[in-house]
């Protein structure tokens, strides 16, 4: 067992769980539309959406990968939204583990030379444990071959992939690489998966026990993807701050359940209001200028399990997601 602020976590190896999901990926690359090769230090690099078409079932999957997997992923039609009915829904037994110590963007991969730069998510994370966040956790992982998630539409540099297998502590021919442009369907879907995890972040970053989190769903309309970076980054993201419904399960009294819930949804921000790539671009393209309580689902539900009262707060805001997502005629 592991403990995050004295609350035992399970313990359970990432990596390991999350190997024969992406050995099936691998194994599945023609049938799901993904290229596949190697570098000359022997890393495998997936390419989900830069030359290889992928797609929305690539990208299920994916985001099962960066869930460690420790959580499931479905497309249904049952959406939360009028005019954009096909939804991605998330569900995980153990909300922080799966969110915030595998799925979470948190790793920040740079190659100067070659102004390379990604943010990497998934099961390599905690074997490198290169963020404060584990410490808190109180979780590290120990494996001989790992997996990482890259938003990015280019092929990282080996003199890259040979540092993240050393600081993971593998081989390089032991290190996956799962390429997802943002601008494809694959890198949509995994994006838009991301609607829980957005939701235990804030709840870390406004100070509610991560402890208390037993269980936890969430659901977001599928974006379509665009063609630019900006366009596709910003309708990813207004998914989830315009589209996005969370339902967690907590441990406590009424009273902390009810705070949770009023403070989770992203209408309590100073820059709720507008599609996320009209305020990345009045922001100068800078993320750190941007409120980070907007970073959050549109509607939230706590249920105290002690009780069974639920708190709700947010809602869906579809004028917004039209604008956002560009219906056409």
């Amino acid at each position: 067992m592991s403990t995050q602020a004295g609350i035992p976590l399970p313990r359970v190896s990432l990596n390991a769980l999350a190997e024969p999901l992406v050995t099936d990926l691998q194994e599945r690359a023609d049938e799901l539309r993904l290229g596949v090769e190697r570098q000359a230090n022997g890393c495998i690099l997936i390419d989900a959406g830069i030359e290889s078409r992928g797609g929305m079932e690539a990208g299920r999957r994916i985001a099962e990968i960066c869930m460690g997997g420790l959580g499931g992923v479905t497309l249904t039609g049952a959406g939360t939204t009028k005019d954009w009915p096909l939804s991605v829904h998330v569900h995980t037994q153990d909300p922080v583990l799966a969110c915030l110590g595998c799925q979470y963007a948190g790793w920040s991969l740079t190659h100067d030379e070659t102004d390379f730069f990604a943010l990497g998510s998934g099961p390599g994370r905690s074997l490198s444990v290169k963020e404060p966040l584990f410490q808190e956790l109180g979780y590290t992982d120990q494996a001989q071959r790992t997996c990482l998630v890259l938003e990015v539409d280019a092929r990282p540099p080996q003199e890259l992939t040979d540092r993240i297998a050393a600081d993971c502590g593998v081989d390089p021919r032991a290190l996956t690489l799962i390429l997802t442009p943002t601008q494809s369907l694959a890198g949509a879907t995994q994006v838009v998966a991301r609607v829980l995890e957005v939701a235990l972040h804030k709840a870390h970053e406004v100070g509610f026990h991560l402890g208390r989190i037993v269980d936890g769903a969430g659901s977001a309309p599928l974006c379509p993807p665009a063609p630019d970076f900006v366009t596709a980054m910003g309708r990813t993201n207004d998914a989830v701050l315009f589209g996005g419904s969370v339902q967690l399960f907590v441990t406590g009294d009424d009273e902390a359940a009810r705070d949770l819930a009023q403070r989770l949804p992203s209408n309590t921000s100073s820059d709720y209001g507008r599609p996320f790539g009209e305020l990345f671009q009045e922001y100068d393209y800078d993320f750190f200028q941007i409120d980070p309580m907007l970073f959050s689902p549109a509607r939230v539900s706590v249920t105290a399990l002690e009780s069974g009262h639920t708190f709700r707060a947010g809602g869906i805001d579809e004028p917004l997601l039209e604008r956002s997502f560009g219906g056409g005629a």
